[in-house]
């Protein structure tokens, strides 16, 4: 009979302040182990769930959940708290279609307060949850952690600074991992360096006694007649200085945060101490924890950009092995080294993502070229917008759910003054693994409304090639889209030169059935093609390769030629370009039999992309079966 487990006695935080002091390190090296196991499996988020074990436990052990509310920054290091609130059972299921999320989810768990996948916004929902909670005279804490490069955004510094003014008794913990996804950049980037004794006034001043007296003597010397209020001011001018000498803090002190730390984020006596002592101040407070990413696993902690997010490993020693085939990413990555290695104004940005957009090429080769704005979409957006009034030829690359993030730089910035800016926007379409916040669904919906600006979707390595080139040499702002998928080398006609509003025939049989569809769609409308003619039934393949502008008198004569036609996309149904065609038929009193197969108009949850294409009826069986409806042939 195996003997019980640590963890298996964990069921709610309640059991993890029933524990000994010295089970703490037992349960957190289990947590680690469940961790890595399960993310082999599953793939997830690694290294920065391996970082955070002790620290999790040690504010379980603390607060009070759910009364004391965790908003976690991204999200994508909430593993640990997922197992301690009693999802351990289920965390085989994380990431996988029907199970547990691999980010904070509040239809999940009471533990729960709020859903987030992107990053920089723990501090703005922790101080709203908070001023709710003192409004309806709720004592419970509220926590927001934040790390992992999440404090380099800008609704991070504007809730800091709203909070300071709120004075609400806010703990914000910052994990201090030296790293987002890539290396940590900007002011914040560095680890402090601050000495064991600075760190040791810190934490005295984080004590309720420490601001018992601190408050007792402010007090008494603003009371004190004459020179009281100039004293004050010379003791507080006097005390910021030392802080900003010894304990590196003006930053957080000028917003009216009390600062602690740098603390050992492994350390349980250290954390839970603090924690403890923190937990009494009546006023907002950072405390800053030091953690190392990946910790335990030995590959996550000697790569933890590698081992940040990862897919099911295939070998038994935790080695990822390579992606058959090529991505559109490394499509991407492959044609703009090209082209800078003939145009040396050709630059890339990217924002904190330059081994997920496969920027790091780039970035070996032409260091001075690549600009890691940190996580900084918008000044990202702008900052593109100012290399390209400078002469040079900015190429953003950037997830497209992040693109959300940026919209009105879009317009403002680029769109309106009309600059030549290349928005390459990575995971457009369905997304694996990462459910609803990470669905890039709506790039096509939001950016086509956008006067000024030219929309290409590529669904070979060919055209990839060709798109970017096209819009490096364009005079306007150019945005492309592509999903996180293998990308053919090429399909018939994809080749071709790129006519401005003009797509290409990927088949033509002279059917009167056309199949419609762009980027990568392209490989699951040829796939149903290809079984319809098994049964008998035969189609054309149209690819727009445009999705704005579109050429409306060429399209509507290619439309006019079919009695039935299909148009696949990878976006929402609202908004979209099927919804354009449908206008256009219209508009031009055609009478064809247009069928429109989208994303539907939901939040799309996780799943592999062949699980998602399939829930949203865009696979090549889904395609077929619809065609087949149509045309009256039993599916």
């Amino acid at each position: 009979m195996e003997s019980e487990t640590i963890l298996s006695r964990i069921k709610s935080p309640k059991d993890v302040k029933a524990l000994l002091p010295s089970e703490l390190p037992f349960l957190a090296q289990e947590i680690r182990d469940r961790i890595i196991d399960v993310v082999h499996k599953n793939g997830g988020h690694l290294a920065s769930n391996l970082g955070v074990v002790e620290l999790t436990i040690a504010m379980h052990r603390v607060f009070d959940s759910p009364q004391d509310q965790f908003v976690w920054d991204v999200g994508h290091q909430c593993y640990t708290h997922k197992i301690i609130t009693g999802r351990n059972d289920s965390f085989d299921t994380i990431r996988l279609k029907n199970g547990l999320s691999g980010f904070p989810k509040r239809n999940e768990s009471i533990h729960d307060p709020v859903e987030t996948g992107h990053a920089s916004t723990a501090i703005s929902a922790a101080l709203g949850i908070l001023r709710g909670k003192r409004l309806q005279k709720d004592s419970g804490k509220v926590i927001a952690v934040i790390g992992d490069g999440a404090i380099t955004g800008g609704i991070a510094f504007e809730a800091l600074n709203h909070a300071g003014q709120l004075k609400d008794d806010l703990i914000v913990i910052y994990n201090d991992n030296n790293m987002s996804i890539n290396k940590n950049v900007g002011g914040f980037s560095s680890r402090s360096t601050i000495s064991r004794s600075a760190s040791y006034i810190s934490r005295v001043t984080a004590t309720r006694n420490y601001q018992r007296i601190r408050d007792m003597i402010d007090k008494g010397l603003l009371k004190t007649p004459f020179f009281g209020y100039r004293i004050f001011q010379a003791v507080m001018r006097l005390k910021k200085s030392v802080k900003a000498v010894f304990l590196h803090e003006t930053f957080f002190s000028e917003l009216g945060f009390e600062y602690v730390g740098p603390l050992d984020g492994h350390s349980f006596s250290m954390l839970i101490r603090v924690l403890k002592r923190v937990k009494k101040l009546h006023k907002p407070v950072v405390v800053h924890v030091v953690t190392q990413k990946g910790k335990g696993f030995k590959l996550a902690e000697d790569n933890p950009v590698r081992y940040h997010g990862i897919g099911p490993m295939t070998s038994v020693d935790g080695k990822i092995e390579p992606q058959l085939g090529v991505t559109f990413t490394e499509a991407f990555a492959e044609a703009l080294v090209k082209l800078a290695d003939k145009d040396e104004r050709i630059t890339a940005v990217s924002a904190a993502m330059v081994k997920g957009t496969g920027l790091t090429r780039f970035q070996e080769k032409y260091p001075e070229r690549l600009f890691d704005v940190g996580i900084a979409e918008q000044h990202g957006i702008t900052f593109s917008a100012g290399l390209a009034v400078s002469g040079m030829k900015p190429v953003a690359a950037v997830y497209s759910t992040f693109m959300q993030r940026a919209v009105d730089q879009v317009i403002h910035d680029v769109a309106l003054p009309g600059l030549p800016v290349v928005i390459a926007m990575d995971r457009a379409g369905l997304v694996p693994g990462d459910g609803e916040t990470h669905q890039g669904v709506f790039d096509i919906s939001i950016f086509r409304a956008v006067p000024g600006i030219e929309f290409l979707a590529p669904a070979s390595q060919d055209e990839m090639e060709s798109m970017l080139a096209y819009g490096i040499d364009a005079s306007v702002p150019v945005l492309i889209r592509y999903p996180k998928a293998v990308c053919p080398p090429e399909f018939s006609g994809t080749d071709k030169p790129l006519e401005r509003g003009r797509g290409v025939f990927i088949k033509k049989d002279t059917s009167s059935i056309l199949l419609a569809a762009t980027g990568g769609l392209v490989g699951e409308v040829l796939s149903a093609s290809e079984g319809l003619a098994a049964r008998g039934v035969k189609t054309d393949i149209y690819n727009l390769r445009f999705i704005k502008p579109i050429d409306e008198k060429y399209l509507e004569s290619i439309l006019s030629q079919y009695e039935k036609v299909f148009f696949i996309e990878e976006n929402s149904g609202k908004g979209g370009v099927g919804e354009y065609i449908a206008s256009l038929i219209q508009k031009h009193n055609r009478d064809i039999d247009f069928r429109y197969l989208s994303v539907p108009d939901l939040f799309i949850p996780q799943g592999t992309r062949a699980e998602l294409l399939a829930f949203c009826g865009i696979d090549s069986k889904s395609i077929m079966n619809s065609v087949l409806s149509a045309v009256k042939v039993k599916v």
